[in-house]
């Protein structure tokens, strides 16, 4: 079990995470880049615009100093946006993690690349790939801050690490699984942010339950076509970071992808939302990146073509929606 910890990035993730390792036990450091933000989590140990009910515990140090956060560590857990992961590792190089482990939590792809966090994490800096993981599954962090059940899944190389990171990581409100699938564990949990757009779209329009249904089930199949082209397993999109978290982040109040989507199909403009939301909405950069990847390897994603082009290029939702439903007839294919 690991009992020194630093997580990276103090937003509502990094928080919630910071939260439920400290009641575990763990010796938590919680570093955040902006200073203010950093500045009002010391003095009110919360933030007004993030998880503003989750008061930290005294017993957690907060820091702006990214060489103390690293200091003594057992494991390192990256909560920082997909999109600006990269930059955060490059400023570790000259770090040295020989007996360290790693733990993703972003659900992202990055634009420049079309790699995984995972991948990143290996190209940026000198750790064994056997103590590279992710984490994903249906977990909200409004959810995991009140203690509500909640289970994820670990995925990476090294099913004894894997083990030491369900001990770290479980008890009574958090339980995790284990998973040696890591390509599609990190793909299923990057790629749902498109559908849950998707599905914010459709319920912005008024739409129904059917509506719903269709999208989350056909949703799935092109995520699991481009995950198993890419070397994914199958069985790992009937799992906790396939269906359940696409259908928890389609459905849920706290998804700020669907969110997104939700005031798209009103009729309001992607870069007012944006500028309007103090969270990072994963999905709206991802969706360049699946749109780029379905490309890539040939790969029929019609749902995530149509987000492409209402996110990108100005369709209008209702004339997307139509056009998923006017494509050709074929016959139900997973």
């Amino acid at each position: 079990m690991f009992d020194r910890i630093a997580i990276l990035g103090a937003g509502s993730w990094g928080m919630a995470m910071a939260y439920m390792l400290d009641k575990n036990g763990k010796q938590v450091k919680l570093w955040e880049f902006n200073t203010d933000d950093y500045r009002q989590l010391v003095t009110l140990r919360q933030r007004s615009d993030k998880l503003k009910n989750l008061k930290l515990a005294p017993s957690i140090d907060i820091t702006n100093d990214l060489k103390y956060a690293l200091e003594d560590v057992q494991l390192v857990i990256l909560a920082i946006p997909s999109q600006f992961l990269r930059s955060v590792l490059v400023s570790m190089k000259n770090y040295h993690f020989a007996r360290t482990g790693f733990v993703s939590l972003a659900k992202g792809i990055e634009n420049s690349s079309l790699k995984r966090m995972t991948e990143i994490v290996s190209e940026e800096l000198d750790v064994d790939p056997a103590f590279v993981a992710a984490l994903s599954g249906p977990s909200h962090a409004e959810e995991v801050a009140q203690d509500m059940p909640t289970a994820v899944v670990v995925a990476g190389s090294n099913p004894e690490y894997l083990t030491n990171l369900q001990a770290t990581f479980s008890n009574r409100s958090f339980r995790a699984y284990q998973s040696n699938d890591i390509i599609g564990v990190e793909l299923g949990g990057a790629l749902k942010n498109i559908i849950a757009i998707a599905a914010g779209i459709t319920a912005g329009l008024k739409m129904g339950d059917n509506t719903m249904g269709a999208l989350i089930t056909r949703g799935l199949a092109e995520i699991s076509r481009l995950g198993i082209a890419m070397g994914a397993q199958a069985q790992t999109f009937a799992g906790l970071s396939g269906i359940g978290d696409l259908v928890t982040t389609c459905s849920s109040k706290h998804s700020r992808n669907r969110y997104v989507g939700e005031k798209i199909g009103q009729g309001e403009k992607l870069d007012n939302i944006l500028n309007n939301m103090s969270m990072v909405a994963e999905g709206v950069a991802t969706t360049r990146s699946g749109y780029a990847l379905a490309q890539k390897y040939d790969i029929e994603m019609p749902i995530t073509n149509e987000v492409y082009e209402v996110l990108f290029n100005n369709k209008p939702p209702d004339v997307a929606v139509g056009e998923l439903m006017e494509r050709k007839l074929k016959a139900e294919i997973w």
